[in-house]
């Protein structure tokens, strides 16, 4: 058995202020171990189902540097570092029998949730086929563009809302009750990592029940950008225009993978600043 476990900051047991999840910031070292320590579970999780499964841990929060390698569970490979194909997702391909995504937050605009955004905060919303997506919707499609069931999620109780909205069947767990953008009723740490590794044991056995999200082409495509800088980059891309209001851009695609590239330069775009 081949999985994919894609790990984020933002959802991680006991996380709930950016100072825990920005490098620039005097709590990130904390915040990394206890990324590390989520990760560690779900691998373990897997492992007691599939002792001889094949585990990739992507690193998939901001740099893509946040994971701590020494301290990473040796039976698993870690992805790291940036750019890279499939972004949040990379080392998932149609041989893979399953993604796990651990960490994971609600999308923009929605909420209460801990550190509640999509990408980065300069897209305020993603509308595949009308369906407003997050990093949870945009990533599950890609994963089942390729065939691949998305069979576990954590985050706050927002994000597993989300991802049971998209496929019901997927195992979740809450590890903490959001309050608000900067707070929630969180877990034990500890806690958190056994109900992790139990539900990660579930997941992979029913990895069958659980079906991929699938979005068929072509499609079309709505994202919502904060800056109007980012929108006038945005309609240098061919085949991407302005639609209705100013914030809005616009674009057709012939399939999901193809949207989801596409979606992921417009992310790319939003960082650049005026000159």
């Amino acid at each position: 058995m081949k999985l994919l476990i894609s790990v984020d900051m933002e959802g991680v047991s006991g996380i709930v202020h950016p100072s825990e999840t920005n490098p620039e910031r005097y709590d990130y070292q904390r915040g990394r171990e206890l990324m590390t320590a989520d990760a560690n579970a779900v691998i373990a999780g897997v492992l007691d189902a599939d002792p001889t499964a094949e585990v990739l841990v992507a690193d998939a929060h901001g740099t893509f540097r946040n994971l701590l390698p020494e301290q990473l569970d040796r039976r698993a490979r870690l992805v790291r570092g940036k750019p890279r194909t499939l972004n949040m997702l990379a080392g998932l391909d149609e041989e893979t029998d399953a993604a796990l995504f651990v960490g994971y937050h609600v999308r923009a605009g929605e909420g209460p949730g801990v550190l509640a955004h999509t990408m980065n905060d300069a897209i305020l919303d993603v509308r595949v086929a009308g369906h407003s997506l997050g990093e949870t919707g945009l990533n599950a499609a890609m994963a089942g563009h390729l065939g691949v069931p998305v069979v576990l999620l954590s985050g706050d109780d927002a994000a597993c809302a989300e991802m049971t909205d998209l496929v019901p069947e997927t195992v979740t767990v809450a590890v903490k009750e959001a309050l608000g953008m900067a707070a929630a009723v969180t877990l034990h740490p500890e806690e958190a990592r056994d109900r992790l590794r139990r539900a990660a044991a579930d997941a992979v056995t029913r990895r069958a029940e659980i079906p991929p999200l699938a979005l068929t082409g072509p499609l079309d495509v709505e994202v919502d950008l904060a800056s109007p800088h980012t929108i006038d980059l945005a309609t240098l891309v061919p085949g991407v225009s302005r639609a209705g209001g100013a914030r809005t851009v616009t674009f057709t695609s012939p399939d999901y993978a193809t949207a989801y590239r596409l979606i992921l330069l417009l992310a790319q775009l939003a960082m650049i600043k005026p000159a």
